[in-house]
């Protein structure tokens, strides 16, 4: 069973990823294996945000429910 890892963590692997290739210190391999890693980690990303954005229009439309 895959542990599923929160979004902040994710993120700040992402950002670590980034700015070890912007420093062109890596190799043409390492940057390109850096960036297979950092493709991943935006799509779980975006995922998170995708989930949370669905629950707050969710939660969203039930106050305005119970509004009436």
């Amino acid at each position: 069973m895959s542990k599923k890892v929160s979004f902040e963590k994710n993120l700040e692997e992402l950002e670590k990823l980034v700015e070890q290739m912007e420093s062109g210190k890596l190799s043409l391999e390492e940057s390109i294996n850096n960036f297979e890693k950092s493709v991943k980690l935006y799509q779980q990303c975006k995922e998170s945000l995708d989930s949370a954005e669905k629950k707050i229009k969710v939660l969203t439309e039930e106050l305005k429910e119970e509004d009436y």
